[in-house]
């Protein structure tokens, strides 16, 4: 017996591992986290499959599941959004199964940046432009930032930064980024990317925060700060210039 945690995807049912699928099809049990995966994927579920919503359960009601399961020697199909490896709370989860030994799988997911630069239509790293991607948040009730991981550490560096889980934080980012990265810097918001209401807000740091009180955002979106957002006029990568040799092209000097 098994609990394999699985990276759902940012939303679409479509958007996950054909192993997150294939899982899913064989466990007995399957736990999601109803408030933020798409039901679904639910479909994937044998016929007769124990199916639970964590999103009104304690962790410790969740251990409780995990456990039953083992006694029964079920495998559990536990979902996630997105991808595992950020912002999944799957650790604490993976300590409770230590200590009641009890194994575990991990199979990662979609992540929402990706799927919300697809939405986009947009490369996040631009020659010569933007090289590096910053993935980050804001402190909120449920976990608090390190005190030196800031928006404008972080923003010092020009990198393009993914906030996460900061829609409601929307003014502070404007006002800590600002002086960083200029008012005329694009913004993107992507709310609910890949989800059958998927929308996207474009602005600059002087106008994004107008923009959304005049179409609000109750949750689920990323919102994008970096100058490769509205890079037009960059060079062209030299990965593909004729004139650079490289072992796979197979060409002389």
């Amino acid at each position: 017996m098994a609990v394999h945690f699985i990276g759902a995807g940012p939303g679409a049912a479509d958007l996950i591992t054909v192993r997150g699928r294939d899982l899913i099809g064989k466990c007995p049990v399957c736990l999601y986290a109803g408030s933020l995966v798409s039901p679904e994927l639910l479909q994937y579920c044998p016929d007769g499959a124990r199916i639970i919503d964590t999103a009104p359960m304690s962790l410790d009601e969740i251990e409780a599941e995990y456990v039953r399961a083992s006694e029964l020697g079920q495998d559990v199909a536990r979902l996630h959004s997105g991808d595992l490896s950020v912002w999944s709370a799957v650790a604490e989860q993976i300590r409770r199964l230590e200590k009641n030994g009890i194994s575990y799988t991990m199979t990662p997911g979609v992540p929402a940046f990706a799927a919300a630069a697809s939405a986009l239509g947009r490369e996040l790293t631009i020659p010569a432009v933007a090289q590096s991607l910053v993935l980050t948040r804001v402190s909120g009730r449920a976990s608090p930032m390190p005190n030196d991981e800031t928006l404008t550490r972080f923003g010092a560096t020009g990198s393009t930064l993914a906030i996460h889980l900061a829609i409601h934080a929307l003014e502070r980012v404007v006002e800590e980024l600002t002086p960083l990265y200029g008012a005329d810097c694009p913004v993107a918001i992507v709310v609910k990317a890949s989800w059958p209401d998927e929308r996207i807000i474009l602005g600059t740091l002087a106008d994004i925060a107008a923009k959304v009180a005049a179409d609000p955002i109750e949750r689920t979106a990323l919102i994008f700060v970096g100058h490769g957002l509205g890079a037009r006029d960059f060079r062209e990568s030299a990965l593909y210039d004729t004139a650079y040799q490289r072992r796979f092209r197979g060409r002389g000097e």
